[in-house]
């Protein structure tokens, strides 16, 4: 009955269009949904990659995001005020502060809080929750609750038109420039960097891992650091779509959890496509619909998907 009612709905929702028209409303939400996608992508990059390693449940990854965002918001405010004459080229600076900004704070996090909680991943679970309390109570006193903006360079501002009745984002383009660069990074770390190498052996067997003579513990640490520092430059892309505020990353946690889980668990591949598929179908029906019912839409298809695939896109391999 669900399903007939979703497929009714959806149904009355593009009764109004033409073909044409719902074509070009497909390419243009299609495009637009590229900015999401691109933030969709780095923060789950960064969760798969600390669920995958670690078994860590990290509630307060949407934090991150929140920090990397504020941190461009400063980059932007110094620019303007103390180097006018570099203003235009702050953005890629303010994306690698994001980055190490995040990447530091998440370093202390796994040092002080998460390394003492390995193998129990609803105490995790607990503790980061309660981290990001924290963290979104310490962004509110720090800058405020209300939203700010970052003031973009005109070369990020404008449209390109490739067709009659398309417009792209320049600023969403960009996004997936620095998107698609960081994913191969990722990929290239993880599997031609001793790095990578320590860190999927860790993954694939801790003791044995140990018994080489890998530093596991490090090992762990580094990728924690390393999928915050994701979520930061994630933060700076939100930049580009939305507002700052202190809770801000809380929104884009549910989704986040939603792309590892479609992608599986662990699976760089994977999480590229379901963070490609959820974007965009969100966008797409965003304009149809209402917000809501547009991830009700999505979150439905997830739920079906994995009644019949449990393990997501791509099985991923995560120690036992």
């Amino acid at each position: 009955m669900l399903t007939k009612a979703v497929t009714v709905i959806a149904l009355a929702s593009v009764a109004g269009y033409s073909w044409s028209e719902i074509r070009e409303i497909t390419i243009m939400q299609g495009f637009a949904g590229v900015s999401l996608f691109s933030v969709f992508l780095l923060m789950a990059l960064g969760l798969a990659i600390i669920f995958g390693q670690m078994k860590v449940i990290n509630m307060a990854h949407g934090e991150f995001l929140t920090l990397g965002a504020y941190t461009t918001v400063g980059v932007g405010t110094l620019a303007e005020r103390f180097a006018p004459g570099l203003f235009a080229w702050y953005f890629p600076v303010a994306v690698l502060a994001a980055f190490v900004v995040a990447g530091v704070v998440g370093l202390l996090v796994e040092w002080v809080i998460i390394r003492h909680l390995y193998k129990r991943p609803l105490d995790t679970l607990l503790a980061t929750w309660g981290l990001s309390m924290i963290m979104q109570e310490t962004f509110r006193q720090s800058f405020g609750a209300r939203e700010t903006s970052v003031t973009m360079p005109e070369w990020l501002m404008g449209s390109w038109q490739p067709m009659g009745g398309v417009d792209i984002p320049i600023n969403g383009l960009f996004l997936l420039v620095v998107t698609l660069v960081m994913t191969a990074a990722v990929i290239l770390n993880m599997h031609k960097s001793r790095m990578g190498l320590r860190v999927r052996a860790t993954t694939m067997n801790r003791d044995m891992a140990g018994a080489v003579g890998i530093n596991t513990r490090m090992a762990d640490r580094m990728t924690f650091a390393l999928g915050c520092g994701i979520a930061g430059v994630a933060g700076a892309a939100f930049t580009t779509i939305g507002s700052v505020s202190p809770s801000a990353g809380s929104l884009y946690i549910v989704d986040t959890f939603m792309v590892v889980v479609l992608g599986g668990a662990g699976s760089i591949v994977g999480t590229i496509l379901a963070a490609f598929g959820i974007a965009q179908a969100q966008s797409i029906l965003e304009f149809f619909l209402s917000g809501v019912l547009a991830k009700v839409f999505v979150l439905l298809a997830v739920v079906v998907f994995l009644m019949i695939r449990p393990q997501g896109l791509v099985a991923g391999k995560i120690r036992k």
